[in-house]
């Protein structure tokens, strides 16, 4: 997983207001782009002549993604989607000389839209798990581990947390894999269980914290730097990142645009525009070298 990350000044908005209010807006167009480094990308018709024949004729490419997860992809003032996932979608569509249409959901919605056809593919920091890969196959571009945060002043420790509220957001790997695995081990042992408090954004998972409503947060490790940097130090990090898994955009299994993803990013790695990137926004650490696909099931 990477590590930290210090981004532009919109980005102080998510965090920043959240922690001043208590409440975050996430209302947003259905679709929308932004500012990013895709303007220096230029088509590569070799692979544009892969696509499958209704993105070619629509020249659309459909990404489910829900802007709620800072810095990674979340809304700047004016409600569009921005982040470094979001620069890396617009880069890959400029490299394929295709408009992207950002289709904003819930998180747990986007698989089966890209399942179902609705979306052409996801991008909203999936963990590639084995389990997953039995909906969808992953095109892999990033490694990422879990980072646990809490009040600042407040010590918590991820691998003693018995009987705590852990906020985490709904139906993603911290939510449906990591705190149950931690609060069977408390059970398990005759303590008491750890009480997962549930929330559809991570924005409102680190204000439950940042208002004392639960005692930790676990996100994947950029996202809880990211809140941490810009919660005014109300928020401090909870020991060390940990379970380190590759980041994949979904696509649905044994579709003709696999390959074709597969080989774009790789390109974007290869001519530097990928480094580039995620130097912006500070999220080197979890850099891959190879575009992987379904890197879960190869161990």
């Amino acid at each position: 997983m990477r590590i930290r990350k210090l981004a532009p000044a919109a980005a102080f908005v998510a965090i920043a207001a959240l922690a001043l209010t208590g409440c975050v807006d996430n209302s947003t167009p259905s679709s929308g782009g932004s500012a990013s480094s895709s303007s220096d990308v230029k088509k590569d018709d070799s692979l544009a002549s892969q696509l499958p024949e209704k993105l070619k004729s629509s020249g659309t490419l459909t990404v489910g993604m829900d802007n709620t997860y800072p810095p990674n992809e979340y809304k700047d003032d004016n409600g569009k989607p921005v982040g470094w996932e979001v620069d890396l979608t617009n880069a890959i569509g400029a490299k394929l000389g295709l408009k992207v249409n950002y289709a904003i959901a819930k998180f747990d919605n986007i698989i089966p839209s890209v399942v179902g056809g609705k979306d052409d593919i996801g991008m909203s920091s999936f963990t590639d798990t084995t389990e997953r890969e039995q909906q969808v196959d992953f095109v892999n571009y990033y490694t990422a581990g879990i980072s646990w945060a809490s009040a600042k002043g407040k010590t918590v420790d991820p691998d003693s947390a018995c009987g705590l509220k852990v906020a985490v957001q709904s139906t993603t790997y911290e939510d449906t894999e990591e705190v149950p695995a931690k609060s069977k081990a408390c059970t398990d042992a005759g303590k008491p269980a750890i009480q997962v408090l549930r929330y559809d954004a991570q924005d409102d998972a680190t204000n439950a914290v940042i208002l004392g409503k639960a005692d930790a947060l676990s996100a994947d490790s950029p996202v809880t730097l990211y809140a941490i940097s810009k919660s005014e130090g109300k928020l401090q990090a909870a020991g060390k990142a940990f379970e380190v898994a590759p980041y994949g955009i979904p696509i649905a299994k044994d579709s003709k645009l696999v390959p074709v993803i597969q080989k774009t990013v790789q390109a974007l790695i290869d001519d530097g525009t990928y480094g580039k990137i995620l130097d912006k926004w500070g999220v080197a650490d979890g850099a891959v070298k190879t575009a992987d696909v379904n890197a879960a099931s190869k161990g």
